[in-house]
């Protein structure tokens, strides 16, 4: 071999040993996930036989005579989420106690069983017609926890909740959302969850549904129940090891800005200090403000608001639930309503597939009418291509200075910034830490309700 030839090989073998590992692929949401997430606000409907009991966990022994909600009404429950701006509502079809909503083929612990319809009823289907006739999607709670079934504990238990699950994915149309609680009691018996087949019945049924649980597949929990998304939210985890009912509360509240799947959080809280209705509760609702507050902490902060209202024993949603609702929705609505940015048609379009680049630590400027008073701003990834921001800031044009509105950190899907007012004609964003390219899909700068 002549020396020429040793050289070049030489070259060759070394240049094959630095190159470096091709860059991870950027996690981005499937489209139901981003589809998913631009909801902002849906429903849980918490109703079973602990409404009849005044408990929050059933032990599985009702009778189901007492199941017997005299003027239950789906079209007033949906109606009036309709109103407040809710999207979607999520049924609890089956609790941990066992009594199921609809009339299933799996027990006879059901709506079969009770007085109301004259056992002829299925609140499933009821719930379902009212969401298609106001424009709502439906979702679907079914309990892995049954402390009814005596096949519970055992390998037989899985083909019957599977079986459960089947009908609810085939019977009542189109499912948008089904939750799988991880919530099991210390002394329930030791079972073994069949996770990966539940959710591939649910893939093969109704393919553009997500799936709720501890840790995803399509969307988590936030790791409280209190309402409060992290300050710092990313969409992406880590689930290796995070089987439902186990994962670590503080990892799922902010996410990680590493993590290698798309699994956005969800904020699920409960206008009320219970989950099921209880009469005692009935001056304990929250307010409107306590509401929209619950809306900056949750889809202000990169996650979804998944608000509790309980049914009461009539079969309605009460009076002071839905006062609350409504005036909830008006604040948001006046708040919201004028984007006081100007000249800036993609960043305004409501779309985030239309974006600016942002490159880190250069401003951008953005132009209001004159001497515009505000207190709200609102940033917008383009999401559909990942989530890049790690930190950033605002300011506001004094004269000829610029002073500071406030820093941020994770934006994702919605980024809500609040601040005491002040008067301005310009604003400056600067991106100072990116994991990637940056994207701002939308900017919008507000004047809070006077009702906050």
């Amino acid at each position: 071999m002549t020396i020429l030839r040793l050289f070049i090989l030489a070259v060759m073998l070394t240049t094959t040993t630095v190159y470096a590992q091709p860059p991870q692929p950027t996690p981005r949401p499937a489209p139901r996930q981003l589809a998913w997430q631009q909801l902002e606000t849906t429903a849980f409907l918490h109703f079973t036989v602990n409404t009849f009991t005044d408990k929050e966990w059933g032990d599985g022994t009702e009778d189901p005579k007492i199941f017997n909600p005299a003027q239950l009404d789906a079209r007033q429950w949906i109606r009036s989420l309709k109103e407040a701006g809710f999207k979607m509502a999520i049924l609890t079809a089956k609790h941990h106690d066992g009594f199921c909503l609809w009339p299933t083929r799996t027990t006879e612990h059901s709506v079969k069983s009770s007085p109301w319809r004259n056992g002829k009823g299925d609140v499933v289907r009821e719930v379902a017609n009212a969401c298609r006739e106001f424009g709502l999607k439906f979702g679907v709670y079914l309990s892995p926890w049954d402390r009814h079934e005596s096949l519970y504990g055992t390998d037989a238990y899985n083909d019957f909740y599977k079986s459960q699950l089947k009908e609810l994915l085939t019977n009542y149309g189109l499912i948008a959302e089904v939750w799988f609680d991880g919530a099991k009691g210390e002394n329930a018996k030791n079972m073994t969850y069949d996770f990966e087949g539940y959710w591939a019945l649910v893939r093969k049924l109704q393919p553009n549904a997500v799936m709720f649980s501890d840790a995803g597949p399509d969307v988590r929990w936030v790791g409280n129940e209190k309402g409060n998304a992290g300050e710092t939210c990313w969409s992406t985890i880590n689930t290796e090891g995070m089987a439902p009912g186990v994962a670590d509360e503080k990892y799922l509240n902010r996410g990680d800005a590493n993590g290698k799947r798309w699994v956005p959080a969800e904020t699920d809280v409960s206008i009320r200090p219970g989950w099921f209705y209880h009469p005692a509760e009935d001056s304990k609702v929250r307010s409107p403000q306590n509401l929209v507050n619950l809306y900056y902490q949750s889809v202000g902060r990169n996650s979804l608001l998944l608000l509790n209202v309980p049914p009461n024993r009539e079969g309605l949603l009460s009076e002071a639930d839905v006062t609350s609702l409504k005036a909830f929705r008006r604040i948001l609505d006046e708040t919201f309503r004028v984007n006081f940015v100007a000249d800036s048609p993609q960043l305004t379009d409501k779309k985030l597939t239309t974006f600016a680049p942002a490159t880190v630590n250069e401003p951008i400027t953005i132009n209001l009418p004159p001497e515009t008073m505000f207190d709200r701003i609102s940033i917008q990834e383009n999401i559909a291509n990942g989530q890049q921001i790690v930190a950033g800031n605002v300011e506001y044009l004094a004269g000829t200075d610029w002073k500071s509105l406030g820093t941020f950190t994770t934006v994702g899907y919605k980024r809500l910034m609040r601040f005491a007012p002040v008067r301005a004609s310009q604003i400056r964003l600067t991106i100072t830490e990116a994991k990637g390219p940056v994207e701002i899909a939308e900017v919008g700068v507000f004047k809070a309700s006077g009702e906050e």
